[in-house]
């Protein structure tokens, strides 16, 4: 069996959970309130700034150049093709594009970023991966459900069930399972522990944005 099979199975009763949130059940109906979709819209994009870092390290830390140029435009894609995704989205709901980081997103960036810098390079590619899988999963979930005529965010299912963001998945997980065929039992092992960590972070940060998540006063 793949580390990838492995690790989508130690992660996969969270990424179930994943499915049946508020947050994710009414993005298919299109019942989402605005104010919630916009909450999430302002911190995905201030996530996104840091998981290009993440990215743009470890790419610095690879050793091989197939590596090396990968991460490189995972990188590129994080802030550029996402964001323009985020653009449409903030122009429609007139907004500001650096609110106020919340707890779940300055958790989650910073774990990234620590793992990116000090773990070592196939647990912190192993760290990163559920942000491409989580979300081309629960793309396709939603895809898969019967749709709604005039979702207010058929463009954001469309862009995350889409074939381009798919393809990038598919290379992000081929270079985790390479790497791990390198490894040692026990660095799998961390690599699942940090693939099954950011997968319960992908929960969270849905949670957070349906709660309004705030720093205690």
């Amino acid at each position: 069996m793949s580390w990838s099979n492995t690790a989508w199975q130690a992660g996969n009763n969270t990424y179930q959970q994943i499915t049946k949130m508020p947050f994710i059940q009414e993005l298919v109906a299109g019942t989402l309130p605005q104010n919630k979709f916009a909450f999430y819209l302002g911190q995905d994009s201030l996530y996104l700034t840091q998981f290009g870092k993440a990215l743009s390290l470890i790419a610095g830390r690879s050793l091989h150049a197939e590596q090396v140029l990968a991460f490189a435009q995972f990188a590129e894609g994080a802030i550029v093709v996402e964001r323009a995704l985020h653009a449409s989205y903030f122009r429609k709901y007139n907004l500001s594009d650096t609110p106020a980081i919340s707890p779940v997103c300055q958790h989650y960036t910073n774990y990234l970023l620590s793992q990116a810098a000090l773990a070592q390079v196939e647990v912190a590619m192993a760290a990163v991966l559920p942000c491409f899988w989580i979300y081309k999963a629960v793309g396709d979930y939603i895809y898969q459900q019967p749709q709604v005529a005039n979702n207010p965010y058929q463009e954001w299912i469309n862009t995350y069930a889409g074939e381009e963001f798919g393809a990038i998945v598919q290379r992000a997980i081929m270079l985790c399972d390479e790497v791990a065929a390198t490894c040692t039992p026990n660095q799998q092992q961390a690599m699942t522990t940090a693939f099954v960590t950011a997968t319960k972070l992908e929960w969270m940060f849905w949670d957070s944005a349906y709660r309004l998540e705030a720093w205690p006063v």
